[in-house]
């Protein structure tokens, strides 16, 4: 399974480790993804979703039914 947030589509980018002599090596930024359970009392069920904290953030704020009606309109949900 790919370390892709289901809500925002964030996943993991390329940059370099830097060394105190400049050196650089390529490394890999992840996502910081978790996997939690919500439920949607709309639909009177959970459902578990792998998501990054900002995405968790944006859900506290917003509300889950809302984050998944933002997230099919973007089509990072089916």
């Amino acid at each position: 399974m790919s370390r892709v947030c289901e809500l925002t589509g964030k996943k993991a980018m390329v940059g370099n480790n830097v060394s105190h002599a400049m050196n650089k090596t390529k490394r890999k930024f992840d996502a910081n993804l978790i996997k939690k359970r919500f439920y949607i009392p709309e639909e009177d069920k959970w459902v578990t979703l792998r998501v990054s904290t900002s995405a968790l953030k944006t859900i506290n704020k917003i509300g889950i039914t809302a984050a998944l009606k933002e997230a099919k309109a973007k089509g990072f949900l089916k």
